[in-house]
This record gives C-alpha cells, structure tokens and sequence, in this order.
C-alpha cells in the first residue's frame, strides 16, 4: 500500500492539475481507450476537476462491449449444443443476445460456469470426459495469452474435449480504425496499460509513424492519468506529437516476449468485426490451424448468424465517441445495470456502467 498511495498522492496531483489548467488554452479532445481507464477517471472524479478545455472521451476499450453481436449469438448457439459446458469470465454472462443471453439459457438448462482462468476450463474438461467443454475465448492482448496457454496446456495433457471459442481482439489496428475519415476528430490518446504490459510501447510504432497524434500509455492511479493527460495537453499546446511511455514500472517497449510468443504460437491474425467500429482488418486473433482440434468454430461448424440490432440501443455510438450515455434514449430509462439492454451497461469496464454508477447530469 505504501508504494500505491505514491500515485494517490493529492498535493501532486493538485500540482499536476494547476499545470494542466496553466497550458490548456484551446479545445483539445483526448480518448482513453482502455475501459479500465474510463473507470478509473470516473471513481477518482478526474473528469470533474480538469478544465473545461480538455473532453476526454471513452474509447472501443471494454473487450465484452465491443464483442459484435453475432459472436454473441454464437456464444448462445454453443451454450444450447447436447453435451456441452461452455466456461466463461463472469463479465459475458449477462450480454444481452439478439434474443437471450447466457444467463437465460443457464436458467433453461444450459451447463454455463463462470471461471476465473481458462486453465479452470481445462479442468472441467478432464473431470466431464464425456461431454465437450468449450471456452468463451473473449478479450485483447491482455486475456489472450493465457487462453492460447490453456489450449497448449490441453494439447500436453492431452485432453481432446477441450476447445476455445476465439474471439480475441487486439488494439493497435482500432486505433487505425479510430483515426479513419469522417472520424472523431481526436487530438490525442491515452493508450491502455494492461494491454501494453504484453505488447510493449513499440508495438503503436508504426500507428504513431502514420499519424503522429499525440500518445501516452498510462497507468491507472491519480497521478499516472493526471501526469499522462498533461504530457499530451503539452504536446498538443506546443505541437510536438509523441509516442511516450507513462507506465514505465510495468510497460517496456518490448512488452512480454513470452506472452507474446505463447499467442504467436496459437493464433494466427484474422480480421474482426468490433461493436460500433465495423470489420477491421487484422484485428482479431484466430486458432492456427496446428491447434484447430480445439477451435470451437472447426469443431460445431460455427456460420456466425446474421445479427439482429438493438433496437435503440446507442452502445456502438458510445464506444466510438459518438454519444455519451446520457444521450442514448434508452440510458436509464430502460437500460440499467439490474436490467441492461447493451454491453456498456454490462461490463465493469463499460462506459453507460460507469457513467451510471459515477456520473451526475
């Protein structure tokens, strides 16, 4: 705890804020992309305290919210196949479908356990032999390594009713995608943390090459979030765009070889489809076909349906940047987070959750 309260330190942050509000002369408007991040600004009530020049704006940074809708419902599909268990983070169960959700097929029958690793799901795997265990494989560069390690895991111990149903996505090709014509008009970024632990500050090389907007990994305490958004008012204020590390304790510019060469070795790149940003090239992660006798896809001959939208639901809008939650008809209203009718409103990282629990109109 002493180490942390380091970065909750006020008389700091005060002196970060006064140096923020001293250099913020123009309208700059910044994205968080990492939905801890969002979280993280709304407990510790940054938004509140900076100038009225700086916007910061909640990014495509919650795994589950940016699950497209028919990987949803394929989640469902497998969960309503005989003799299956499907394994899940305990954040999917609730996401709504086009027409149920986990959690209502659990209520109908459906073997669903909430896990808290997918090396649990192997478990369940060797201890139910006679049934098909499949894992919902759903996340970025954070949670992927460890699901790629349970299929080798499976692999070694040979347990071939194990499989992993891989929608993992990766971020650097969002940020392209964020950056494309007729887009946000975003000024700069606070690129995410945890993402970053495994991928390295190298990693937005080449993204900042193209683009030379402003980026700044941060950390998620107080100071780390002050300290990264007024390196990037500076940058912005003095137009000398860079690619900085503000993370430095966890982040390295090579990120972590062996997580990396764990997914390398699994997955193969595909393209993706994200919630609110379309098809992007790239940016999802597949099971190679050395591994495919554990891809969930190759094993129930998976055809993702064609996905019926919510109707009314602005949850793509506020992942984009868009909309806020409060401009979404349904916010509050109908979509609340006992009843919640997107992911946003779902996910602990999600940004209706979060302006729902922290946030006064």
């Amino acid at each position: 705890m002493k180490h942390l309260q380091e970065y909750r330190d006020g008389q700091l942050s005060r002196k970060i804020l006064d140096r923020i509000r001293e250099i913020s002369r123009k309208p700059i408007r910044l994205m968080e992309v990492c939905g801890t991040h969002t979280v993280s600004i709304f407990r510790n009530g940054i938004r509140s305290v900076l100038p009225d020049t700086i916007s910061l704006i909640s990014g495509p940074g919650c795994p589950v919210c940016v699950t497209a809708q028919n990987e949803i419902d394929a989640c469902i599909a497998l969960a309503r196949e005989p003799e299956t268990i499907v394994a899940t983070f305990g954040d999917l169960i609730r996401v709504p479908g086009s027409g149920s959700s986990l959690q209502k097929e659990q209520a109908n029958g459906a073997d669903i356990r909430i896990v808290y690793s997918a090396l649990d799901a192997v478990s369940i795997a060797e201890q139910n032999l006679d049934k098909t265990v499949v894992f919902l494989g759903v996340g970025f560069e954070t949670t992927a390594p460890t699901v790629a390690a349970s299929i080798l895991s499976a692999k070694e111990a040979g347990v071939a009713n194990y499989t992993v149903y891989c929608a993992h996505k990766v971020v650097p090709p969002a940020l392209e995608a964020l950056m494309s014509p007729g887009n946000l008009g975003i000024d700069g970024f606070l690129l995410p943390g945890h993402v970053s632990v495994i991928i390295g500050s190298d990693a937005y090389a080449d993204f900042f090459r193209k683009y030379h907007i402003p980026c700044v990994i941060a950390g998620f305490e107080p100071t780390d979030l002050l300290q990264s958004i007024l390196r990037l008012a500076e940058m912005i204020e003095t137009g000398a765009p860079a690619l900085e590390n503000g993370y430095p304790r966890a982040v390295t510019a090579q990120g972590n070889r062996r997580a990396r060469e764990i997914m390398n070795t699994v997955y193969e790149p595909c393209d993706a489809e994200w919630r609110g940003l379309g098809p992007i090239t790239g940016s999802g992660l597949c099971i190679s076909k050395e591994f495919e006798s554990f891809d969930a896809v190759k094993r129930f001959g998976i055809v993702l349906p064609e996905a019926k939208p919510i109707k009314g639901c602005a949850c793509g809008d506020i992942l984009t940047g868009r909309m806020t939650p409060p401009e979404c008809p349904l916010y509050k209203k109908v979509c609340t987070p006992i009843d919640p009718v997107g992911p946003c409103m779902v996910s602990s990282e999600g940004t209706c959750a979060a302006y729902f629990k922290y946030h006064s109109e």
